[in-house]
């Protein structure tokens, strides 16, 4: 970086520091405004992570998982003692990112790893700025079709991405069809289950199958399928195989923690983790993968997973007004759906669902109707909904069969979380699922009290 380049990046990350602090100071810290000042000021600022990082730049993108599998792995490299630079809160498209790297970066300082989640959408102009050494897909759902289109598309954008590095090493969920012809050319690495067992029967997965079609327009036969079109494929007509994973695994899904078994050099290597959930289980696999690829040791790995604190929503939990509280972020069906699998009428005295329609959540909330909230028509507690999409939810309840007579609708979110606080005994556990928005929304909400 020359001089010049050197002192227009640090006017830049100054001025988006000051906006910080003065946000933090009328309470409005969490917006993208910082980096949106730094890349008004340095088209590209976001470059600077390519003079500063000594060791990898790893990139993470799909529709579920970014964030948890995200923060897996810089919190794994952190307690390998590592100095990682990370966009923690989740923001993902190219303000957020600048916004949280000039937050984060200590001037003048050099660390070992950037751990960087990307939207789909956004990773090929997120490429244009950074030579990565590590890309990790996650999967391909359905989501925001509003935005994105089919999952088609999605994959051509991600692939788009990768041909602008092709020394950039491609670690892909083997278990994802959508993902096997991902790049071509890269050096790729595969992660995958062998078998997903549910110790507890309730947490089983019955997601709704994603319509995916071989290379050759024929439809996918599955030996095992885990979740959504999330398994182990063939084509019939084609052969078209699932790919052998360098990184394979068992897990063991009980209701409140997992195991994750791997097998690797003839030997089985046990890991266990807190969250729960196939789903979860996926992002604890890509995390084992990815850190191991780096060289991080078993010992270390399982030590970062004891201690690793989810992300606002993600599988969080906290402690309000002495009632337990359990935050599951929902944005597309598939998501929606495994979510719902945990649900508890004997654990979860009070459920709140709240559904916006805002951009970053996607204008479209049709996919309400593709979730699988038939599960919640036995469901014996009342059902919250709210946001500013609150009474399309109540009626999608209604048509999955849970009684309209335990339905209340309260669209202010605010005021729908006081209402649920205050209707349930203290010590009793309060599920909350909302989208995006609404996410940032209770998190100011939550911070204030």
């Amino acid at each position: 970086m020359n001089v010049l380049k050197k002192i227009n990046f640090y006017t830049a990350l100054l001025c988006a520091k000051s906006v910080n602090k003065v946000l933090h100071i009328f309470r409005r810290a969490g917006t993208s405004l910082p980096g949106v000042v730094a890349l008004k000021l340095q088209g590209d600022f976001i470059s600077f992570v390519n003079y500063y990082c000594k060791k990898n730049i790893i990139t993470i993108t799909g529709t579920n998982g970014k964030t948890t599998t995200a923060g897996l792995i810089a919190h794994i490299l952190k307690t390998a003692n590592s100095k990682v630079l990370h966009n923690e809160k989740g923001a993902n498209m190219l303000s957020g990112i600048a916004s949280s790297l000039a937050v984060n970066y200590k001037p003048f300082t050099k660390f070992d790893y950037a751990v960087l989640e990307s939207d789909e959408a956004y990773l090929t102009k997120l490429y244009d700025y950074l030579s990565a050494n590590y890309l990790l897909v996650t999967n391909l759902f359905r989501d925001q079709l509003d935005r994105y289109g089919e999952l088609d598309t999605t994959a051509k954008k991600i692939e788009e991405a990768i041909k602008k590095n092709p020394k950039l090493k491609v670690i892909l969920n083997a278990d994802d069809p959508m993902l096997s012809e991902l790049g071509e050319g890269n050096e790729k690495i595969f992660y995958g289950f062998e078998d997903i067992e549910y110790k507890d029967q309730s947490t089983a997965s019955q997601s709704p199958m994603e319509a995916v079609m071989c290379k050759c327009k024929t439809a996918l036969s599955y030996i095992k399928r885990f979740y959504a079109h999330i398994g182990q494929y063939f084509c019939k007509n084609c052969r078209n195989e699932h790919p052998t994973p360098k990184y394979k695994a068992k897990a063991l899904i009980y209701s409140d923690y997992s195991e994750i078994i791997l097998y690797k050099n003839n030997q089985e290597l046990k890991f266990t983790t807190n969250l729960v959930g196939a789903y979860n289980a996926y992002n604890v696999l890509s995390a084992l993968a990815l850190t191991m690829e780096l060289g991080i040791d078993n010992n270390t790995i399982q030590l970062a997973l004891d201690s690793y604190k989810p992300a606002f929503g993600r599988a969080q939990r906290m402690k309000i007004s002495d009632r337990n509280i359990l935050v599951q972020l929902i944005k597309n069906p598939t998501g929606a759906s495994e979510v719902l699998r945990t649900v508890n009428a004997a654990e979860n005295k009070k459920l709140l669902i709240i559904i916006n329609d805002k951009y970053a959540d996607g204008r479209d909330v049709s996919w309400l109707w593709d979730a699988d909230f038939e599960i919640l028509k036995n469901y014996g507690n009342e059902i919250v909904v709210s946001g500013t999409r609150a009474y399309d939810m109540a009626a999608r309840l209604k048509y999955a069969g849970f009684s309209k007579d335990k339905i209340k609708i309260i669209p202010k979110i605010k005021e729908s979380i006081n209402y649920s606080l205050d209707t349930i005994p203290k010590d009793s556990q309060f599920l909350i699922m909302p989208t995006y928005t609404a996410l940032l929304e209770m998190q100011k909400i939550f911070n204030k009290q």
